[in-house]
């Protein structure tokens, strides 16, 4: 049987998990569950086919990752695990100029050709769309996309790290240290006890440099800080199956269960000292372009705020595979945004590279030369 230690309980490292005990493998996750962790953070819009981007290779895993989805759904829910946190309940994405909105729907229906799962593609009105989301503002004319889904990043961690641990994993709470003779990597030590390992993974996020600098490993990966904001809607409506609202500012709009609304995120770059401080201006930043969105979440109460790290390359592109140089070590960070739409399917390529599998990627475009120095 071998054995593979998964360092870093993120999305990523906690799919990798899963997979891995589906596998047969001996599994051992190692977490320290820093503040700040992205998926801890994080809730996320599984739409990825209205993109803008030019990078073919990022939409080729953005649209596998979501993809995947419902088939992991299901089979966590024949295990026993109800609460995902995803729901497909479709997407509206508003725009004040029905030129781009148009030529957003233009590139979505040739995208369809080869991921049927966009759905249909629907024009609304501001009024029809604001019968699918009660809160927005007038004036938006509005695209509907009924295949897009929304996920909570910890409650799909959570189910993946209990159907895990209930196929034989094992979870360990502490700071790993790799252990190493010359170039082969020979387990990983937390504390005063050591584990051997066939295979390591390392999905440590935003602090993997810390774990891999000893090597003499310096990943390109700088970390982003986002605040999210949760909120309580005031009257009583059946929010579950309520779009998501992707307006055209860098924000988003969510809505959960039980009148739960999620609305962020800021995107702030060159943070220092992890710090996972809620501030003035972050707020400032969310409300107003929420407000601007949708006016009803003024009667809407604080829950609570979030704040995570999204890792990210220099081309905003993840990296993952092997080290070169080194034996037994393998490396995936730099999923940044995109980490609760590609992360379980990233996983699932971890594990099959974990156990000598064909995978499903070509790891060329994704390698992990690209982002060390």
């Amino acid at each position: 049987m071998n054995k593979v230690i998964v360092i870093g309980a993120g999305i990523l490292g906690a799919s990798a998990a899963y997979q891995l005990s589906k596998l047969g493998a001996e599994v051992i996750i190692i977490d320290r569950k820093d503040a700040g962790q992205a998926t801890d953070a994080a809730a996320g819009i599984i739409c990825p086919w209205l993109s803008q981007r030019r990078n073919k290779a990022w939409y080729r895993l953005a649209k596998a990752g979501a993809s995947f989805y419902p088939a992991l759904i299901q089979e966590l829910q024949e295990a026993g695990e109800t609460e995902t946190g995803y729901a497909k309940v479709g997407a509206i994405c508003i725009h004040d100029d029905l030129k781009k909105l148009l030529a957003m729907k233009e590139r979505a229906e040739l995208r369809r050709e080869d991921a049927p799962e966009i759905g249909e593609l629907t024009m609304l009105t501001d009024l029809e769309a604001q019968e699918k989301f009660p809160l927005l503002s007038e004036g938006y004319h509005a695209l509907h996309v009924s295949g897009a889904a929304r996920v909570d990043g910890r409650e799909l961690r959570d189910a993946l790290l209990r159907a895990a641990q209930r196929n034989g994993a094992q979870m360990i709470e502490g700071d790993a240290i790799l252990e190493h003779d010359d170039h082969e990597i020979k387990g990983v030590s937390v504390g005063e006890q050591t584990f051997t390992a066939d295979e390591v993974i390392v999905c440590a996020g935003a602090w993997s440099n810390a774990l891999l600098h000893p090597l003499g490993i310096m990943l390109q990966v700088r970390y982003q800080k986002a605040q999210i904001m949760h909120l309580k809607l005031a009257q009583q409506a059946s929010t579950e199956q309520w779009p998501v609202v992707m307006p055209p500012t860098d924000q988003y709009i969510l809505a959960f269960a039980d009148q739960n609304i999620v609305v962020g995120a800021t995107h702030e770059n060159d943070v220092v000292d992890y710090d996972t401080s809620v501030t003035a201006g972050g707020m400032q930043e969310i409300l107003n372009k929420g407000l601007q969105t949708a006016s009803g979440l003024a009667d809407c109460s604080l829950n609570e705020i979030r704040v995570g790290f999204r890792p990210f390359t220099a081309d905003f592109l993840p990296v993952l595979g092997r080290v070169q140089g080194w034996n037994k070590l393998i490396v995936a960070n730099g999923l940044g945004s995109s980490g609760l739409t590609m992360g379980p399917f990233l996983g699932e390529q971890l594990a099959k590279l974990a156990m000598n599998q064909q995978v499903d990627i070509q790891l060329e475009d994704y390698a992990l030369e690209h982002a060390i120095n």
